[in-house]
């Protein structure tokens, strides 16, 4: 690797490195993320679109990245949900503002397994645990004493803090990408991109103006 003024070969911050392989230097730039954001590194907006191909994006957190793609959970019966279940494709956008950084990702999704969703739901706080049974997600709530009596009817129901199941109607997806785009932050707004797109089984990486 050229590291000559801080540049890799590509003329690009070293910070992008050498890698072929776009799911190493993820975790690399996260691993950096949680080293320095304050709040939720693994925070991302989630954009998905319905029948009417009418967009829809909204705050969710990563739980999961493996080769296999990027995993998060949810509702089932979720907008976001309903939304993957017609339209399988999907993008995120993670901003680390702490270090300037931003990745991109776009693919098409499909459903943890039981026993992924299983683990991870055992690994969640009670509270957690109840909230998925006292929501029904994006449905409309009348009023909020409504969803309070339904979390303290499931405390009551499931008092012991390890013996709370998994609804049936709350998993993960997980986002299987073909194209991830890593962006750092220049001063007069002469940013740097590295996009990778799957072509096959192989990524191909080029720079992108900003």
């Amino acid at each position: 690797m050229n590291q000559k003024n801080g540049k890799n070969s590509l003329g690009i911050d070293k910070c992008f490195e050498e890698l072929d392989n776009p799911i190493e230097l993820f975790k690399k730039w996260f691993a950096k993320a949680q080293e320095n954001e304050i709040n939720d590194p693994n925070a991302l907006a989630l954009a998905t679109s319905n029948k009417q191909n009418q967009p829809s994006v909204r705050m969710v957190l990563l739980k999961g990245i493996s080769e296999k793609g990027f995993v998060f959970y949810t509702n089932l019966n979720s907008k976001k949900s309903s939304d993957l279940n017609i339209n399988k494709k999907a993008s995120m956008c993670f901003h680390w503002k702490s270090i300037r950084r931003q990745v991109r990702v776009s693919g098409i999704v499909e459903k943890v397994s039981d026993r992924e969703a299983d683990e991870y739901y055992e690994s969640r706080p009670y509270k957690n645990k109840i909230g998925a049974w006292a929501s029904s997600q994006s449905e409309i709530l009348e009023k909020r004493e409504n969803f309070l009596k339904n979390v303290k009817d499931f405390e009551n129901k499931y008092p012991s803090q390890g013996k709370v199941p998994r609804p049936d109607y709350w998993s993960g997806w997980r986002l299987i990408p073909n194209q991830i785009e890593f962006w750092l932050d220049g001063e007069g707004r002469i940013h740097e991109r590295l996009n990778y797109v799957k072509k096959d089984n192989s990524w191909n990486k080029n720079l992108l103006y900003p």
